[in-house]
């Protein structure tokens, strides 16, 4: 179980207003001492504010509040890195690498307008790193996890929020951008 933050960048990250924390639930089952596989969900909560005329609200003030709710699962493979050589410090840490294959959930929620709700999903690739340091050897662990992810969510090229004159200073062209999460978890082992 974990909770983090997770992040955009681009136009997305211009418009979305970030909501921590990020929750997490998932589950690893190890091969080996150097690789793991797991499942997982992760929900995290966003909003956009647009006061300004958009194509897909043309009033005076725009669409207003529009809430982001994002919902995810993937597949994920760690590879563990062999620190035996290396300094206590390191060995103590246990870094690994991890690559995900996601689903991302997003429904965004108009507020101020009577707007349905834009519901759709999107498959992405997370790639990044993370730490476990033992509380409890073999029991318990303090897991840090850090990620990139690319994601081709259902609205990126969206035209929706685009100003509706050229000389407007609100709305944004389209909803691209990359996302990143960092993400700290208590780890039960049995």
């Amino acid at each position: 179980v974990g909770i983090g933050l997770t992040s955009f960048d681009g136009n997305r990250g211009n418009a979305y207003e970030n909501h921590p924390p990020t929750y997490s639930i998932g589950y690893n089952y190890f091969k080996d001492f150097h690789s793991s596989f797991g499942l997982g969900l992760e929900y995290s909560k966003h909003s956009m504010y647009i006061d300004t005329p958009v194509l897909l609200c043309n009033q005076t003030n725009g669409c207003q509040m529009i809430e982001v709710n994002i919902t995810r699962t993937y597949f994920s493979y760690r590879y563990y890195i062999d620190t035996t050589n290396l300094g206590t410090a390191i060995t103590y840490s246990n870094p690994y690498m991890t690559g995900r294959l996601e689903y991302w959930y997003v429904t965004n929620k108009y507020r101020d307008r009577p707007i349905p709700n834009d519901t759709g999903g999107g498959i992405g690739l997370g790639v990044g790193f993370g730490l476990e340091f033992p509380i409890v050897v073999k029991e318990s662990y303090l897991n840090l996890e850090m990620l990139y992810h690319t994601v081709n969510f259902h609205d990126k090229f969206t035209s929706d929020y685009q100003p509706t004159s050229s000389g407007s200073s609100g709305g944004n062209e389209d909803l691209s951008g990359h996302v990143f999460s960092t993400i700290v978890h208590y780890v039960f082992n049995w």
